[in-house]
């Protein structure tokens, strides 16, 4: 069987790059053709990729986690000779054709419909199987969408401009030699949708409709925002890049040293694209929910103090003690070492694979985690932590799919307060504010206290806000408490 590289595709006008998210297969599998075999994601939207072949599987080219450009190698696979013919009980004979109704493909996860954009191909046209032949828009993308088959255009169902859902039907093609389910009594989701009115429509529907997906991604390239896109006046019908060019050389267009453009531009650090693609995953799938306690401080204020003064080689740090409280709380809480696993599966890790965010020079942010937290004894643990940490310092990210918690220390930059984010796969993010000087919780007294602010932000799709706070409070218990676990 010939060996053949499978790359990156280009899903969408303007894209560059893709993160590889999560590989399907493993090298040996078999594969079907359009068997998805990994997840890529855009910062439009995360989707499957379908094998266009049927064979084996030979090797990944990329780590999960990986940004790729739009083309890149992705694997290599053996590719089953013939498999891409149309196998003999699907033939029918050499001059039959049957027709084959075309729907909108589910392309991204939560994606419930989707606007047809343009047709690229009229009735009558031959197309060739993987040709693109309309344009649909989503919230998250403009995109092409290719033909499965070859074949010819027939009619379309659905006038470009209609909002149409997932899986509905558009356009009949005819195809040769493939046996298929007559087109013409299928009735179409596409005038459902059209006469359901604007009040369906995604946001994304709400935009100038006289602006070509191709001009906007002109428009963009040139750094304009769709505020300003939206301002620009068109000469014809409709914007073209020649209105663009003319609204950036007028006088309204600030001027910069930057060869005449009103911008300059620099490539995005890499640990920042992951982190960016990380960050808008999440803010796809988690519904969160924050709530923080006040903690008394001066326990850990203390302890750190008493092993300063007697020197030597362990010096843990405050961060260090609290991270540790985090950790042995985790004994307590299932839920702590727990993900979600697609919309109904909940997979429970034996430890805690406990991440604690890094910030690095120039504003980047990497994750240290500390492996099997809630198993390891006190000096034990802030031995790893102090080696995990390092490493993070040193560029190395080493968050995983089991990284269900982390924490974001703020202590060190004066801020009391803050709602962190979750990123999935971790379901809870700790907050750690900077230490202050407050008054203790005592009825009928008045006293000063160091206290810290404790926050948590949880995923509420698994976790309710009784068993947030009960995560809470045990971690505020333990930081009280620091004395007695430290010796333990």
């Amino acid at each position: 069987m010939p060996e053949v590289s499978l790359r990156i595709p280009q899903i969408g006008e303007g894209l560059q790059e893709a993160r590889l998210v999560a590989v399907l297969k493993q090298p040996g599998d078999t594969v079907r053709r359009d068997e998805p075999i990994y997840q890529m994601e855009t910062d439009k939207a995360v989707m499957d990729v379908e094998s266009p072949h049927a064979g084996k599987l030979v090797k990944w080219l990329a780590e999960p986690d990986t940004i790729l450009k739009i083309g890149a190698e992705v694997l290599v696979m053996d590719v089953q000779e013939g498999a891409d013919a149309p196998q003999p009980e699907a033939q029918a004979a050499p001059s039959s054709a049957s027709e084959f109704v075309l729907k909108i493909p589910q392309i991204g996860e939560g994606l419930q419909e989707a606007r047809l954009v343009a047709v690229l191909k009229q009735p009558g046209e031959t197309v060739r199987r993987d040709e693109p032949i309309y344009q649909m828009e989503t919230d998250k993308a403009v995109m092409d969408v290719e033909a499965p088959h070859s074949g010819t255009i027939v009619k379309w169902l659905a006038d470009p401009d209609t909002v149409l859902k997932i899986g509905a039907d558009v356009g009949v093609m005819r195809v040769e030699g493939l046996v298929a389910a007559p087109a013409t009594e299928a009735k179409s989701e596409a005038i459902v949708a059209s006469q359901a009115g604007s009040s369906q429509r995604p946001s994304a529907v709400s935009r100038r409709r006289d602006v070509p997906p191709r001009t906007r991604a002109y428009a963009k390239s040139k750094g304009l925002n769709n505020e300003q896109i939206e301002s620009i006046p068109a000469a014809g019908s409709k914007l073209m890049p020649g209105d663009i060019d003319a609204f950036l050389s007028g006088p309204t267009v600030a001027k910069t040293a930057t060869g005449g453009k009103p911008f300059s531009e620099r490539e995005m650090p890499a640990k920042q694209r992951v982190l960016m693609s990380r960050l808008q995953r999440g803010n796809q799938l988690v519904v969160p929910g924050m709530m923080s306690v006040v903690a008394d401080w001066g326990p850990i204020e203390s302890l750190r103090a008493d092993v300063k003064s007697r020197g030597g080689d362990f010096q843990p740090s405050a961060f260090t003690m609290f991270a540790y409280c985090v950790a042995r709380a985790a004994k307590d809480h299932p839920i702590m070492r727990t993900t979600l696993v697609g919309d109904g599966t909940l997979r429970t890790y034996a430890h805690l694979q406990l991440g604690v965010a890094v910030a690095l020079p120039g504003d980047e942010l990497v994750v240290a985690v500390i492996e099997d937290a809630d198993s390891l004894g006190w000096r034990e643990f802030a031995d790893r932590a102090r080696a995990k940490i390092d490493m993070a310092r040193h560029g190395k990210d080493q968050a995983t799919e089991a990284t269900t918690l982390s924490i974001t220390n703020m202590a060190g930059h004066g801020i009391r307060d803050a709602m962190a984010v979750v990123v999935p796969p971790g379901v809870i993010t700790i907050f750690l504010g900077e230490p202050f000087t407050g008054l203790a919780n005592v009825p009928g007294e008045l006293r000063p206290q160091r206290c810290a602010n404790v926050g948590i932000t949880i995923d509420h799709r698994l976790i309710n806000g009784v068993g947030g706070a009960d995560v809470l409070n045990s971690i505020k218990k333990n930081v009280e408490s620091i004395r007695e676990l430290a010796t333990e």
